[in-house]
């Protein structure tokens, strides 16, 4: 072997280490590249969560009280059985409240099962499972529909998580409508025949000027939520008071009856 055979196996030798040492370079920019990638989607899930985590601001079961069936604010305001407390919370007295409980409420809150997609809507209602009584069940609704209170203002009075205050509501508040419809003493009506005169003697007893007259008049607007129809939500939405109401006139006797309402438009 004459140099230039030498130089030709030192030139192939120091190509051989040149690539050797880029494979292993080129191996440690893959192990790099890899660790950098995984860590770069742990951080990614990891701040996906947190952010997630601050839309969540409701209550969970470890935020409430311990029993929804002991001691809760709902159930100390139910055994005080006060009218100044019922009237207070739920617009209705205690004999009131009652009586709507005992007019149907309470028997298609203990016979019907409360609507779920995973459940047969003609199956037996599961009580002992409940979290409220029809009693807590009738109080739920009342507070709701009589003030503007958030949903989680009723988590923390009747102990409840978010999804079962949604789904009483939407149970109780049919519950309630089919009772109401079956109660006379529910009913708006006009007056009829010498009802009118009967009234407008009320009246000039007192005002005796006020010949003709047979009542008064109040309005009301009650708060509702924001509708997703665009017409619904314009037709509700009350510029002055910048917020969504359905404005309603109520007639009344001189015996404090109420005869009956209309809805103008809120707009």
């Amino acid at each position: 072997m004459d140099i230039s055979d030498d130089f030709a196996l030192l030139q192939l030798q120091l190509v051989q280490d040149t690539m050797r040492q880029t494979d292993e370079e080129f191996e440690e920019h893959i192990i790099t590249c890899t660790g950098l990638i995984i860590y770069s989607l742990e951080e990614a899930r990891h701040l996906h969560s947190e952010r997630r985590h601050l839309r969540r601001l409701y209550l969970t079961r470890p935020n409430l009280l311990t029993n929804p069936h002991q001691s809760t604010p709902w159930q100390v305001l139910y055994e005080s059985q006060s009218d100044r407390a019922f009237i207070t919370m739920m617009g209705f007295n205690v004999k009131t409240f009652h009586k709507i409980l005992d007019h149907g409420f309470r028997d298609l809150w203990n016979t019907l099962a409360i609507p779920r997609c995973e459940t047969n809507i003609d199956s037996s209602p599961r009580l002992g499972r409940r979290s409220l009584d029809a009693e807590g069940a009738l109080g739920l609704i009342l507070h709701w529909l009589s003030s503007t209170m958030l949903d989680i203002s009723l988590m923390q009075i009747f102990t409840l998580i978010p999804t079962t205050v949604s789904r009483y509501i939407a149970f109780s508040s049919s519950n309630l409508l089919f009772t109401l419809h079956r109660m006379h003493e529910a009913r708006i009506q006009w007056l009829v025949g010498d009802e009118f005169q009967e009234n407008n003697s009320l009246i000039m007893d007192r005002h005796p000027l006020l010949d003709g007259a047979f009542g008064s008049m109040d309005g009301l607007n009650l708060a509702v939520q924001t509708s997703p129809d665009q017409e619904i939500e314009n037709a509700t939405f009350n510029g002055w008071l910048h917020d969504h109401f359905v404005s309603s006139v109520f007639a009344f006797s001189m015996k404090g009856r109420s005869h009956s309402a209309c809805h103008p438009n809120s707009g």
